[in-house]
């Protein structure tokens, strides 16, 4: 299945009765009873400094008080768990309008995004827009029809090589941010242009100007900076970036594949009108796992996103929240004998996911 309008996809209406209806008012309820916000709290606000501090005082260090190549090498190792972690735990939130109820709060904290290589504005489309809306369904959702070397939905076409993707996988998980901060972008915003998603009569101009714009700053402060005022190579320079982007990547990689690239996730198709079987909600549901919910470090390095099904269901609430909702949302598919997929550990969701791999490249 192609790339296709999502103009011509629609969910069902009514499909599983009440459940959503039924579940946002639990969920209201639960907010409105303990008097507290959907958005960050002191916590938040603390993890957000420590992880904008995890990327850029290393990054400081590096280039200031450092004379070993072993050090600097290290530092920019810990620059890619900084990575990792502003994506994952400060501006995720922050792009889908979870993180504050104030937008220019929202908008500066997900240029964050910008500051480490990516583009805001293009993340909106591919992950809110298309990731969101049309989950595991092949040909509109990026996450898994982009990579056409890795199989991740029986549906993709299968090529001989894929026979051992659930091998060679992990290394490419490991170039995820590095195709963000080169190619990626540019490449997928002709194809957002020519299916109609870039809104206003100069979206594409707007975004690519800023696409273009962020790249020439970024690699201008994380690559030439350095090679103009350090003693070390340029070689060895542009190896710590590259490590460091590996890190990144396998890091997100590994949050973000095992929560929907499961052997208990459907791969749902549209009819021949374009019609799906379920509503929106329900195909949340059967889409998208959570795993390590008993994992404290792990929910809050994650931001939460071990929690996918409460942060699909509910993106615009802040991630500090999903695990009390987690109760309320398997409750609440209990009584309407929905799924409700977890893994306990992350670590079984991850050998899930590499089983899946592997079926996927037989089948």
């Amino acid at each position: 299945m192609t790339a296709q309008s999502t103009a011509t996809i629609r969910f069902a209406k009514g499909a599983g009765g009440d459940f959503y209806h039924t579940l946002r008012a639990r969920v209201s309820a639960y907010f409105e009873e303990n008097n507290i916000s959907r958005h960050a709290n002191f916590q938040m606000a603390v993890k957000t400094v420590f992880m904008i501090s995890l990327y850029f005082v290393p990054f400081i260090i590096s280039l200031t008080i450092v004379e070993s190549q072993a050090v600097f090498f290290a530092l920019w190792l810990l620059m890619g768990i900084g990575v990792a972690g502003i994506g994952l735990s400060v501006m995720h939130d922050a792009n889908h309008g979870a993180y504050s109820g104030n937008k220019t709060v929202n908008t500066l904290l997900g240029y964050l995004l910008n500051v480490v290589g990516g583009c805001a504005a293009y993340w909106k489309v591919q992950h809110n827009v298309l990731h969101h809306t049309y989950t595991n369904i092949q040909g509109l959702d990026d996450d898994i029809s982009r990579v056409k070397i890795l199989r991740f939905s029986p549906h993709a076409n299968k090529m001989k090589i894929h026979r051992y993707q659930h091998y060679y996988a992990w290394l490419l998980y490991g170039l995820m941010t590095l195709s963000w901060v080169t190619t990626k972008e540019f490449a997928q915003l002709f194809e957002f242009r020519d299916r109609g998603l870039l809104p206003g009569k100069n979206g594409f101009r707007n975004m690519l100007l800023e696409v273009l714009f962020t790249k020439v700053l970024y690699y201008a402060y994380v690559l030439v900076l350095p090679m103009l005022i350090l003693p070390f190579s340029p070689w060895f320079i542009l190896l710590s970036f590259l490590s460091m982007h590996f890190v990144a990547g396998l890091i997100l990689s590994l949050v973000f594949q095992p929560a929907h690239v499961l052997l208990e996730n459907d791969f749902p198709l549209p009819n021949e009108e374009g019609r799906m079987e379920n509503n929106w909600a329900i195909h949340q549901l059967l889409t998208t796992s959570d795993f390590g919910q008993d994992n404290k470090l792990l929910s809050w390095f994650v931001g939460g996103l071990n929690f996918q099904i409460e942060h699909h269901l509910f993106p615009k609430v802040c991630h500090v929240h999903y695990k009390a909702l987690s109760g309320i949302v398997r409750q609440t598919a209990e009584e309407f004998h929905l799924p409700y997929h977890t893994e306990k550990t992350w670590g079984a969701a991850i050998r899930s996911h590499w089983r899946m791999l592997r079926e996927l490249a037989q089948v």
